[in-house]
């Protein structure tokens, strides 16, 4: 007999336990859910105390026959899911099958957890088994069918009276509700001129500049000089004046290093420095915390990757500790362990931040292990951790100010130096603005004397306009949702992949632009369940749902409550006409809906009609008052999308991305048609020699306006031999199939994740996908 059958989501870390834990257990893999909601209605019964009917996917039931089978081998079954709620989850839905299969008699089951896959973390998990969490199952169970309810019931409604729309979902729509409501924003904005003035001095000991603070005895405010012609007129009076130092103000700050990472300060500094997107964050986390091959052995890199706490174990501080020392010295090593406090209101689990699960594995010991992303992320992770443990800065700032002799006019010069690096040294946190090296930029002053007098050399106005909010991007959205306490940081990568797939909204250059729907579906939402889209009611929803899973509220009372309102709110929603609907959304959305309509919304074929929203079976459009006498239409927001519009079946739109150095210089084009988008070469023939030359973009890219010429020539070549692999001198080939993109070394096939950087898989790439796969 087995010592125990051990249950996990992932066969990566099955793979990876099977090396700790040896030939006497049997670990498989459950691959994520076994079983889910029916995919209709009537699968959560709000009149019988929520009861859910489930159903096996068909990876799900093989996964359960080979647990099944295996019981025979053990009298223990040990449930070693991840550490957090939807880990639970799949442990209690694996529990629940096994039970009514009645297969539990006599069997021993304990639940088992770890926040990293090392050979210590799992022994002492092994060692200390635990019962499932009820509280964390109740939590899973009302999320869900909290997620179901609000999908099967308001989805339906929009269908009907919002034609295009695809789905509403309780946290989906608030995120797609901030997005819009910035848009509106920038659109709404009206930009001001306004001036600054800047003079340079002379003193004994160099040259600086100083900036105009108060003029006339009037402190100045940003908008106070408002053109040129008002600028033009104080630098002449400032010109005649002369000036002096009055004041000298220094002063030496501390700046104290960052928390080690949580999930959503991770996502948000993967986006802004590394450039990935949430999602790919994650999915590379993933892989780092359930191992990769290191010297044969399997090893976890990075503890659990979705945590809100900042707090970090003795271990990891004596060991971050102990390499500060050895690599910078003492200087840069604290005297006492620096401890970090959560700040997010009802942090989910007692987790630790994300680290390493060793200090003895700097990021350039391990390079030959891993892919050039995993390792990025790894040394992102390493380093914030390593400087949180770090000395502080000390910054060295000196504020001068500088009046005219006769008191009217004031400027005032400032400078800093970093008197001491600390954490800076290692770590520098990104910001939204790009100024990711704000703390190191340095802005000297010459050495000044209190009374000295200044020679003016120039005095320079400087014009400037109010800018708009920036859009989101996903880092910025990220860090709003969870400012907000809306949603969980380990969803909002799936939400985000949401709002990109229903075509809500689209990531260009970065940041997310709305589409129409996205709009209308907003709006609607805001006029007709207004209390389901408010960022205060989703928040409270959320710290109902954390107090279910910490055992302070009954599961089915949160739902009773919820679920009562709801239906009132659908039962309205029915009722209502599109009429109703449209002089509601035109009265909400005006600004955007006739932006480009002229002449106060004179049709401008008939002259007489007034253009209105119309809504048609295919969706929303603008359309004339007098139709069907007058059948002119508009398309909504028209110029929003990759400027690829008013494409037909017969001329798709197209956009030339660049040349193909490869065949001749031709021009490449971006187009769209019937079937989705795909490269056109202009002159390229295909193998026929009578059409152009085509390549299809697969269905998985969500933003096909971001690809490049090099992202053509490339997915043009495959399937694409990358080399030949070092032991078997079989040919590594890379390609791309109808399930999406992978490696074929000789008869086998290596699945590889939908994502357009798989392009960019390099033969030291694949020896380790191969490696870890087989």
């Amino acid at each position: 007999m087995l010592k125990g059958i051990v249950i996990v989501e992932s066969p990566a870390k099955a793979k990876t336990l099977r090396t700790y834990l040896g030939k006497d257990y049997k670990v498989i893999a459950s691959y994520g859910h076994i079983r889910d909601l029916v995919s209709k209605n009537g699968s959560v019964d709000t009149n019988n105390h929520y009861k859910m009917l489930w159903e096996f996917n068909e990876r799900g039931k093989k996964q359960i026959k080979e647990i099944s089978d295996s019981l025979k081998l053990s009298d223990n079954l040990f449930l070693a899911t991840d550490p957090d709620r939807e880990g639970e989850a799949i442990s209690w839905h694996i529990l629940e099958t096994l039970k009514a299969k009645k297969l539990l008699a006599n069997k021993n089951v304990k639940r088992v957890v770890f926040h990293e896959i090392t050979k210590s973390a799992v022994e002492r998990a092994f060692q200390t088994p635990k019962n499932l969490d009820q509280n964390l199952v109740d939590a899973y169970l009302a999320r869900r069918a909290l997620d179901y309810l609000v999908g099967f019931s308001l989805s339906p409604v929009l269908w009907r009276k919002m034609p295009g729309a695809k789905s509403a979902g309780r946290v989906q729509s608030v995120a797609l509700r901030l997005i819009v409501e910035r848009e509106l924003e920038i659109q709404r904005f009206k930009s001001e001129e306004y001036w600054s003035i800047h003079a340079d001095f002379d003193a004994s000991n160099g040259t600086f500049t100083s900036s105009l603070v108060q003029f006339d005895n009037a402190k100045l405010e940003k908008l106070d000089i408002k053109n040129e012609t008002q600028a033009n007129d104080i630098i002449a009076q400032l010109e005649k004046k002369q000036y002096f130092v009055d004041t000298i103000e220094k002063k030496t700050v501390k700046r104290n290093p960052y928390a080690p990472f949580t999930t959503s300060t991770l996502q948000q500094e993967a986006v802004r420095k590394l450039g990935f997107s949430a999602k790919k964050a994650m999915q590379i986390a993933q892989k780092l915390y359930e191992g990769v091959s290191i010297d044969g052995t399997m090893t976890g890199l990075i503890t659990y990757m979705r945590t809100d706490s900042t707090a970090l174990s003795t271990e990891a501080i004596n060991g971050s500790r102990s390499f500060i020392q050895k690599t910078y010295g003492d200087k840069y090593l604290p005297k006492s362990p620096k401890i970090y406090k959560t700040k997010t209101k009802n942090a989910q689990e007692a987790h630790e931040a994300i680290r390493p699960t060793s200090f003895l594995r700097p990021p350039d010991a391990i390079t030959q292990f891993i892919s050039n992303d995993e390792l990025k992320l790894y040394e992102l992770i390493w380093k914030r951790t390593v400087a949180s443990q770090m000395e502080n800065a000390l910054i060295d700032q000196v504020s001068v100010n500088i009046p005219s002799k006769d008191k009217t006019a004031l400027f005032k010069a400032s400078g800093s130096t970093i008197l001491f690096d600390g954490f800076l040294k290692l770590y520098v946190e990104s910001t939204d603005d790009n100024s990711e090296d704000a703390d190191k930029k340095v802005k000297k002053l010459p050495i000044l004397k209190e009374g000295e007098d200044l020679e003016l050399k120039s005095v320079i106005g400087s014009q400037h306009f109010t800018q708009p909010p920036p859009r989101f991007n996903e880092a910025s959205l990220v860090k709003k949702l969870e400012e907000l306490g809306i949603g969980r940081p380990s969803t909002y990568a799936t939400i985000i992949n949401v709002l990109q797939e229903r075509k809500y909204a689209t990531l260009q250059k970065r940041t997310f632009i709305p589409e129409s729907i996205g709009f209308l579906v907003t709006s609607f939402l805001r006029n007709f369940f207004s209390k389901y889209v408010q960022y205060g009611f989703t928040a409270n929803l959320e710290e109902e749902l954390d107090d279910i899973s910490n055992g302070r509220l009954i599961w089915d009372k949160v739902l009773d409550k919820f679920w009562e309102e709801f239906t009132k709110y659908i039962s309205k929603a029915n009722e209502l006409t599109i009429t109703d609907v449209i002089n509601s959304v035109e009265k909400d959305i005006n600004d955007y809906l006739f932006k480009d309509v002229e002449n106060e919304r004179i049709c401008p074929l008939c002259k007489t009609g007034r253009i209105n929203l119309k809504l048609g079976r295919f969706g929303a459009f603008l359309g004339c008052s007098n139709y069907p006498d007058c059948k002119f239409t508009k398309k909504l927001g028209e110029s929003n999308s990759e400027n690829m519009a008013n494409e037909t079946p017969d001329r798709p739109a197209k956009v030339e991305i660049g040349k193909d150095v490869n065949n001749n210089n031709d021009s490449v084009f971006l187009k769209k048609g019937p079937f989705g988008y795909y490269f056109e070469w202009e002159n390229t023939k295909d193998s026929s020699g009578k059409k152009p030359k085509r390549q299809a973009i697969p269905k998985f890219v969500n933003n096909p306006s971001e690809l490049t010429i090099d992202d053509a020539i490339t997915l043009s070549s495959l399937p694409k031999v990358l080399g030949e692999h070092p032991k078997s001198k079989k040919e590594i080939q890379l390609a791309l199939g109808k399930f999406g993109p992978y490696l074929k070394m000789g008869d086998k096939s290596f699945r590889l994740e939908k994502d357009m950087n798989f392009l960019k898989t390099t033969l030291e790439d694949a020896l380790k996908i191969i490696n870890e796969k087989s």
